[in-house]
């Protein structure tokens, strides 16, 4: 199974910034695309953005548009989101997940899963 492992969550004031990282380890991530998700206390888990293994697609889930950005750098192996404008309610804990056959409209065509980085927008 891929080894995903996310950085970059802790805690900041309402309008601030976090880049979150999802990185892979002993597997190239050049053939995926990266979901990014996120689960509050309480909540179900939503998606939150996916990039193509490309990186040519991108999609956001509407409580995010013009305020996150998801990018990838295939040479360092690594998966972005650019967190603007955080809001109280982006608080969760935030998923990488890599799937093999592209960004589908639901966490089922995501094979393998990070632990997670706890994100927490408060002031």
């Amino acid at each position: 199974q891929l080894q995903l492992v996310e950085s970059g969550g802790g805690l900041v004031q309402p309008g601030g910034s976090l880049r979150l990282s999802c990185a892979a380890s002993r597997f190239t991530l050049d053939y995926y695309a990266i979901g990014w998700f996120r689960q509050a206390p309480g909540k179900e888990r939503e998606g939150v953005s996916c990039i193509s293994s490309s990186g040519g697609s991108t999609n956001y889930a509407d409580s995010v548009k013009g305020r996150f950005t998801i990018s990838r750098d295939n040479a360092k192996n690594t998966v972005y989101l650019q967190m603007n404008s955080l809001k109280p309610e982006d608080t969760a804990v935030y998923y990488c997940a890599a799937s093999g056959i592209g960004c589908g409209p639901s966490d089922g065509f995501f094979g393998s899963w990070g632990q997670g980085t706890q994100v927490t927008v408060s002031a």
